[in-house]
């Protein structure tokens, strides 16, 4: 398999751009509770998660070479959950805690898994 490429990812690449073309362009001309409230939480996992990896195998913590595991996906998205959702809110008058954006990220980030581990998908042979 191909070492994971983290920002020059191409799911990495999608979902910034994706995220940019909604904050700067989308939203703001097609509207709808979704795209101001929702999108961009889904591409939370996509965009972010291999940024925070590369970091992550700079220092030791990781496999340099593996795509984001199961495991990382379901951690990172339950920290930025924690973080975004529930001590935000608290930190910052603005805020407000939605327990739909932890779906987003949930989705998002199972989405991500499936992108980034498609190839293993595909020939559940070679797992043998």
């Amino acid at each position: 398999m191909k070492p994971f490429r983290y920002a020059c990812d191409p799911l990495c690449l999608a979902a910034c751009g994706l995220y940019l073309f909604n904050r700067l362009w989308l939203r703001a001309h097609l509207g709808g509770a979704f795209l101001r409230g929702h999108f961009n939480d889904l591409l939370v996992i996509p965009a972010a998660l291999p940024l925070v990896l590369w970091l992550h195998a700079r220092l030791g913590w990781r496999d340099a070479g593996a795509a984001p595991g199961a495991w990382e996906i379901v951690f990172h998205a339950g920290v930025w959950s924690l973080v975004c959702e529930v001590l935000g809110p608290h930190l910052s008058r603005p805020a407000v805690g939605d327990p739909v954006d932890v779906l987003c990220y949930a989705a998002g980030g199972a989405l991500a898994w499936v992108w980034w581990h498609r190839a293993r998908n595909r020939a559940p042979h070679l797992l043998r």
